[in-house]
């Protein structure tokens, strides 16, 4: 067992196989020394995940740290973003070496893809938590923000909604599935979020304002409209939905429902001008993924959930962190 603080990040944190030019000093130092390239702004995130609230504790190390990491990368997509470095605080209840070196397989495998990092952190003795810090470079003057909204804007989103919050009630056991490939399917939808770096980075100069929807669309997307002063019309039928959804979830307005209100889905929603419509779908074309444009912005406040032309009356409501 590796048998204190210093033991723990020279046996699983030092040694990764990413090794950035711009790093000047990396782990092992009071602090990190880093350079930020010349016409760049630099990007920072942090997330705290806990053991019984984001994560339960006997889930597998190794796509909690994916989802972790993620979860942080997911915030530089919305802003455009390049990663580039990243920092680790883990507080474990003991040394736990089993679980140590399944979260580092996680956690750098992912970092590795991204070419992200690591460069300083912490260890501590407590209630299981973990706390990331990424950073990333963006080019001056052109960050996507969510203030920069205009009425008559299109409100997009990338992939599919929803998933992730079926794949949290197969997690709770507040619902089961017969077929273990489907059960599969969207448990790793759940834990194995990919964030849409470059997606995010082609919607630089095309979005007017973006976030990643990670307590749910529709308080998600109420953070725009609150920094941009706008309001917002969503035809629910026109939201993605994948067939694993529609499979979990066969009542359509269930499945609309769970689209609309999944947190840590980690897609992409974004508002985009008259005139840059018709650069959305060459603009992503070299980002795996595809985008869907679900409703409009206008003037006043709130959204409006439409079916067509028949307004909805569903109450509902995102993540949030202090709720009971």
């Amino acid at each position: 067992m590796a048998s204190n603080e210093f033991d723990l990040i020279a046996r699983y944190f030092e040694h990764q196989a990413v090794s950035r030019r711009d790093v000047i000093l990396p782990i092992g130092d009071d602090c990190a020394l880093l350079a930020v390239p010349v016409g760049s702004q630099l990007a920072v995130s942090t997330d705290t995940l806990v053991a019984g609230t984001h994560f339960l504790a006997e889930a597998d190390p190794a796509r909690v740290a994916h989802k972790a990491l993620a979860s942080n990368l997911s915030d530089l997509a919305a802003m455009g973003a390049t990663p580039a470095w990243v920092s680790l605080a883990l507080t474990l209840p003991e040394p736990d070496e089993i679980w140590l070196a399944g979260f580092c397989q996680g956690f750098f495998a992912l970092a590795e893809y991204y070419n992200v990092q690591l460069v300083g952190g912490d260890t501590t003795k407590g209630p299981l938590s973990i706390t990331i810090t990424v950073h990333g470079f963006v080019p001056q003057g052109e960050a996507l923000t969510r203030s920069g909204a205009n009425s008559g804007d299109w409100v997009y989103v990338t992939g599919n909604l929803g998933d992730s919050a079926a794949g949290l009630a197969l997690v709770l056991g507040q619902q089961q599935v017969e077929d273990p490939q489907l059960r599969d399917c969207l448990l790793a939808r759940h834990y194995l979020p990919q964030p849409r770096i470059l997606a995010g980075q082609a919607l630089r100069g095309i979005a007017t304002a973006a976030l990643d929807i990670s307590d749910g669309l529709i308080a998600d997307l109420g953070h725009i409209l609150t920094r941009s002063g706008l309001a917002a019309v969503i035809d629910v039928d026109k939201l993605p939905l994948s067939p694993e959804l529609c499979r979990f979830a066969p009542e359509r307005d269930r499945a609309l429902q769970l689209a609309l209100s999944s947190g840590e889905e980690y897609e992409l929603c974004f508002t985009v001008p008259e005139q840059n419509r018709g650069a959305i779908e060459t603009a992503l074309a070299h980002s795996g993924v595809q985008a869907t444009c679900i409703g409009q912005l206008r003037s006043g406040q709130g959204i409006t959930l439409m079916r067509g032309e028949v307004p909805l009356d569903w109450q509902l409501h995102g993540y949030d962190h202090f709720a009971e």
